[in-house]
């Protein structure tokens, strides 16, 4: 009769401890999805200020079409991204591609001190610190829910497949090169 109930107890608990285990990865997937929501805000509210800031830019200076051509690009592909692998990639091209209008834009002083310009450029600054965090939020959820299913017994429990990180390309973070005829 003991050991009934110590195979009972045993199967109990086991079975308690599997949808533990359930919840904390439905959990861990939800906790990845909003904050997937949260950098996909903030990316969505720079490439609409990225018109604006075009817009500003090319009223001053209508020569520097390759540059404008870029950053134009990489917002289009931003717009037909659709996974976290092809947004990171879109968000990498955007910002080298921003790094490339503020560059230009040392060129030209009356540029510099417009306030429209000044006020676009303050609120990017703004968004791009704002994105820095949600991908740094995003990627320890991550981080979180792809340690728990590569874990035992969750590896065997569980047929997860790990989440993509955000993670930033090498050439994005080079300073952008600016030559003028």
């Amino acid at each position: 009769m003991t050991l009934i109930l110590v195979l009972i107890a045993i199967v109990v608990f086991g079975f308690i401890y599997y949808i533990s285990l359930n919840n904390k990865i439905v959990s861990l997937e939800e906790t990845v999805e909003n904050a997937w929501s949260d950098i996909d805000v903030q990316l969505r509210m720079r490439f609409d200020l990225v018109d604006n800031l075009v817009e500003t830019v090319k009223w001053y200076a209508k020569h520097e079409k390759d540059t404008f051509k870029e950053v134009v690009e990489a917002r289009n592909k931003f717009a037909s991204a659709t996974d976290v692998k092809s947004k990171a990639e879109a968000d990498n091209m955007l910002s080298a591609s921003l790094k490339s209008l503020f560059a230009l834009s040392e060129a030209y002083p009356e540029l510099k001190a417009n306030e429209n310009f000044l006020s676009l450029q303050s609120e990017l600054s703004d968004i791009e610190n704002k994105i820095a965090s949600a991908r740094r939020y995003f990627n320890a959820a991550t981080r979180e829910y792809n340690t728990l299913i590569k874990q035992f017994p969750a590896n065997v429990l569980f047929s997860k497949q790990p989440r993509d990180y955000f993670e930033g390309l090498e050439e994005a973070k080079k300073a952008p090169k600016v030559k003028f005829n």
